[in-house]
């Protein structure tokens, strides 16, 4: 049986989302590259981007110059009904990002500019980074820190605060610079298109706004399953973990690096809360750590053939341990997401059972997942019997106590 959320059914596949299109108040008319949820004209980069939105995850959209990036941004943040501060790198200077040097007392502050206070103030919005590429290697580094963290100067922005840019090749941008493989690596990468009939049909009736899903509480539990999985993946293709491209191009996109891989793992936790089509999720994956790693990790998905962690759960004799390595890893990793993503005394006493029974097959593979699940005891749960199979590594790691 597949996990739940690893693939998407005909029917749902084939949805047409008829739910109106949000008012928005104060935004420019939406871009060619806006949504359009007919099956014909969707865009699976928009879709991608509402997503890595949604979850908070720094984005970049590549597209050529007037197919409607910013416009499609500004109606985003519209219909979200947010602040949008549009900052163009390019006439930038570092201390715009990193903060003017002030002298207060006997200390010196690094004061932020304007439109990070303006963020800060209203508690959520969108820093649209505009024209990327053009930013020369000074201003890049100064953005280091503003896009991992979301700190301008001294000023650390709130949690709900987005970071979405927008660049164009260096070839195409004016005097425009390869972006450096440190600021490459804190961003997914989307390649932006647009669909002639969503430009044909966009002049004709007008743009609909991206609409950025909202997500149930509780969807960053499936990001332990999702780690698991591409924690899996890399014990097969370890090579693949850290991968720094040589030639600068290839550096200022989309690189595997353990930075990356987790960012992947929110983006296919995200994607699968926000029910995104396939290819949306693909190129989420592809556009955090790179077309060859992202291509190599799909397919090792494809042919994964997982019990469902619900139903070892509810009855962990019946439970088998795959044979191969990675597939194992995976399953016990599943298992363990599902208990800490929902945890009760029952629930871990279970998790616990499962992989006492995987034990003697792996032990290694189990221990790993016994640490997990053992920094997650509920209160008051009593050590089950199956937890003193693992005693040296839990003592070791402080995790074993009556």
């Amino acid at each position: 049986m597949a996990l739940p959320g690893m693939t998407r059914n005909l029917e749902e596949e084939q949805r047409v989302d008829e739910e109106p299109a949000t008012a928005r108040a104060g935004s420019g008319p939406a871009a060619p590259g806006g949504r359009d949820t007919s099956r014909a004209g969707h865009n699976p980069a928009v879709e991608a981007l509402t997503v890595a939105v949604a979850a908070r995850v720094p984005v970049l959209l590549w597209g050529a110059p007037g197919t409607g990036k910013t416009s499609t941004i500004r109606a985003m943040a519209g219909a979200m009904r947010v602040p949008c501060e549009t900052v163009i790198a390019s006439i930038r200077e570092p201390s715009d990002f990193a903060g003017l040097p002030i002298v207060v007392g006997d200390g010196v502050r690094f004061a932020p500019p304007a439109w990070a206070r303006r963020l800060a103030e209203a508690g959520r919005g969108l820093l649209f980074l505009d024209e990327l590429s053009t930013a020369p290697p000074a201003v890049q580094a100064a953005l280091l820190r503003v896009v991992l963290e979301r700190v301008v100067g001294d000023l650390p922005l709130p949690p709900g605060v987005a970071v979405v840019a927008a660049a164009n090749p260096p070839e195409q941008a004016a005097d425009g610079w390869d972006l450096s493989a440190p600021l490459a690596n804190r961003l997914c990468h989307l390649d932006w298109g647009i669909s002639p009939q969503a430009v044909a049909d966009g002049l004709a009736g007008g743009w609909d706004p991206p609409r950025v899903p909202d997500l149930a509480d509780g969807w960053e539990a499936e990001e332990l399953l999702a780690r698991g999985l591409v924690a899996a993946f890399l014990r097969v293709r370890p090579a693949l973990a850290c991968v720094p491209p040589a030639d600068a191009a290839s550096a200022g996109r989309g690189w595997p690096s353990p930075r990356t891989w987790e960012m992947a793992a929110r983006l296919w936790a995200a994607a699968g809360a926000a029910g995104a089509g396939e290819e949306a999720r693909s190129a989420l994956v592809r556009g955090a750590v790179g077309d060859g790693a992202a291509a190599e990790f799909l397919a090792w998905l494809l042919e994964m053939d997982l019990p469902d962690p619900e139903e070892v759960l509810t009855d962990p004799a019946s439970f088998t341990l795959p044979g191969r390595g990675d597939r194992a890893y995976a399953a016990l990793a599943a298992v363990t997401a599902a208990v800490t993503g929902n945890l009760t005394p029952e629930r871990w006493a279970a998790g616990w059972q499962v992989l006492g029974a995987a034990a003697d097959m792996a032990p290694d593979i189990a221990a790993a997942a016994a640490r997990a699940l053992a920094a997650h005891r509920p209160d008051g749960a009593p050590v089950p019997a199956e937890a003193r199979l693992f005693a040296p590594v839990l003592r070791d790691a402080g995790l074993l106590k009556t």
